[in-house]
């Protein structure tokens, strides 16, 4: 479906795309993945054809529809819903065609096109998408202007899926999303025909959603079957097999160099140090696997306070003196750790803002801990970076009085040390502005801290340290995000903010999936609560259902072993076929022939298991 073929792109005299090469197979669906900066976006460009590479190619099949988002949001006075019917293109001119034609042949020419491309069913697809997406039927109907930035963005998501085209291309389209929304996206894209490719740092939706992952690093693109978590796995052991090569490169480096020391001066000697030297000079040095130093996040340590932190009694809370979320009764102690759940527009923003004395409550009783310090993180603090200054010059700005180790002590807790603290905002990532951010909302050790979406822009590494970083973080944590893996992994209390109100959500945040995902089939519970399951009516089913999954999940492991070592075994004979001098084992007893009839052989092997692989996989996913 999409070949990339050696493809080099170079901005600003860097090489970003170092002839980056691979097949994606037909009606799959990729999650391109890599570190912040390293190159996802100019990829994803190529793909669409904004840019062309200086070298390589980007090929796919003639009359390919390729389907992304553009840059600039709708605006107008259309509606959502009129936009996102009109991004089918085909059928927006098909029917302003059938209203002004008097040719009859020609109107039932189009009567029949619309009827083949399921034209009349299209009001009611596009109502369902943006439904999925947050728009209920009265916000469908309003004019695009009277959106917010980001659920424009929601509006281009919508009518981008509604157009169906052949080959998907998605760059983070959950970074302006909600819970909910994210949900409702990943069933629809399990379920989508043609081809994805996808740019997320969602855990949770690579897992879900993507049967391979493209992995970009150092210029160089390679192909993994499975999710994320089988990306990890199959990548810890290349990088184990690396790291062991690169050791035993090590040593016989330290022997040339040994020999080459102890006999160059010697005359019965020297030719054959000469001979080593050579052999010496021309070993290309494997890289180590090293982490990046710069990958982390350290919050410090509050001083100790009694609890509650905060106490709220029959508190409301709004703008203008128009309630927004009422009656709500909340403690939080030193050691809480919330999340706070519901879709955007309910009022999760005014209940964080409420909790970090931004608002003051209308009604009620609010009561706070009178030594307490609130650090709270939105993404509004990372947009209004100055881009002409540095980490440092913002750090030393706000820690007045401070010493510079003090100031360079809190920035290196954010990777920010050395020439990393002197570089322009300007010229940093997304991701490195929002460790700027949170390493400024945290200088004064607070006791609580409020997290709106911090992992925005964050790539999966990243928002791995900050889990790690919040679990390790002794102060009281209030998390705003639509990333399930690090509410799961951090909160430990759930907060549903909805129909006017925040209350204690009873159940886990699998019951809270289950319920959203009722809704969006049309089948909303009658109340917020975790549903309610008769056990002993589905012991059998479940048990069976268990019993099939079981089968299924070993015959995945099975093939994607067999893939793994199918694939590390035709590496070794390409290795052998581009230098026999390398060889080892088996493949150094090999003529060429013999090297290039085994790897037929073992590509063969490969298709069988990857088929055996996608089969089941397909199963499994089908429950």
């Amino acid at each position: 479906m999409l070949n990339l073929n050696g493809i080099t792109v170079r901005l600003g005299g860097r090489t970003i795309l170092d002839r980056a090469a691979a097949a994606l197979p037909p009606r799959s669906r990729v999650g391109l993945i890599g570190r912040n900066g390293a190159g996802k976006s100019t990829l994803m460009k190529v793909m669409i054809g904004q840019l062309d590479p200086d070298e390589g190619s980007c090929d796919m099949p003639r009359d390919t529809r390729l389907g992304y988002i553009a840059q600039e949001a709708p605006s107008g006075t259309a509606t959502p819903f009129d936009t996102v019917l009109a991004a089918d293109k085909e059928r927006a001119e098909l029917m302003a065609e059938a209203e002004h034609t008097e040719d009859p042949d020609r109107l039932g020419h189009i009567y029949e096109r619309l009827t083949t491309i399921d034209a009349y069913t299209a009001p009611a697809r596009a109502a369902r998408i943006l439904v999925g997406l947050g728009f209920d039927e009265e916000m469908q109907g309003r004019p695009l202007d009277s959106y917010s930035g980001g659920w424009k963005m929601r509006v281009a998501l919508a009518a981008l899926l509604f157009s169906n085209p052949d080959l998907l291309l998605l760059d983070e389209p959950s970074n302006h999303l909600d819970l909910e929304a994210t949900l409702w996206l990943e069933n629809f894209l399990k379920a989508y025909r043609g081809t994805v490719v996808i740019i997320s740092h969602e855990r949770d939706l690579l897992n879900n959603v993507v049967d391979y992952i493209l992995h970009l690093e150092g210029g160089k693109i390679t192909l993994y079957p499975g999710g994320y978590d089988a990306f990890e796995r199959q990548r810890a052991e290349r990088l184990a097999q690396q790291e062991a090569a690169r050791s035993k490169q090590q040593a016989e480096r330290e022997k040339l160099q040994d020999y080459v020391a102890r006999n160059s001066a010697r005359a019965s000697t020297a030719k054959q140090a000469q001979s080593r030297a050579k052999a010496l000079a021309k070993m290309q040095p494997i890289a180590a696997a090293i982490e990046d130093p710069t990958l982390h996040f350290g919050f410090p340590s509050p001083a100790e306070l009694r609890p509650p932190l905060i106490t709220m009694d029959m508190a409301s809370v709004g703008y203008d003196e128009t309630p927004i979320l009422r009656r709500i009764n909340l403690r939080i102690d030193p050691d809480d750790r919330l999340a706070l759940l519901g879709r955007n527009g309910n009022g999760k923003t005014t209940l964080a803002r409420l909790i970090a004395a931004q608002l003051k409550p209308m009604e009620g009783e609010m009561a706070s801990s009178a030594k307490m310090n609130v650090g709270y993180f939105t993404q509004y603090q990372v947009e209004e970076l100055d881009v002409t200054d540095t980490p440092l010059e913002h750090m030393t700005r706000v820690m007045k009085g401070a010493t510079p180790g003090a100031v360079r002590g809190q920035l290196g807790r954010f990777g920010f040390s050395g020439e990393r603290a002197t570089q322009k905002v300007g010229s940093m990532s997304g991701g490195e502005r929002a460790r700027l951010a949170l390493a400024l909302i945290t200088r004064d050790a607070p006791h609580m801290l409020i997290l709106d979406e911090p992992t925005n822009h964050l790539d999966v590494d990243s928002r791995e340290a900050l889990v790690q970083a919040l679990n390790e973080y002794s102060g009281a944590v209030v998390i705003v995000s639509h990333d399930r893996h690090m509410i799961e992994l951090v909160a430990d209390r759930l907060v549903l903010v909805d129909n006017g109100t925040a209350q204690p959500f009873d159940g886990s945040l699998d019951d809270y999936t289950d319920i959203i995902l009722r809704k969006a089939d049309g089948n909303p519970s009658s109340s917020g609560d975790a549903p309610k399951v008769d056990r002993k009516a589905d012991k059998k089913a479940a048990a069976e259902w268990r019993e099939k999954q079981k089968v299924l999940k070993n015959a995945v492991n099975k093939a994607e072993r067999e893939m793994n070592a199918l694939t590390a075994e035709r590496g070794r004979i390409d290795a052998a076929l581009s230098d026999p001098k390398s060889a080892t084992g088996a493949e150094a007893k090999m003529t060429t022939s013999q090297l290039m009839v085994k790897r037929a052989e073992l590509e063969k092997k490969l298709e069988a298991a990857e088929t055996v692989w996608m089969e089941t996989g397909a199963a499994l996913e089908a429950g």
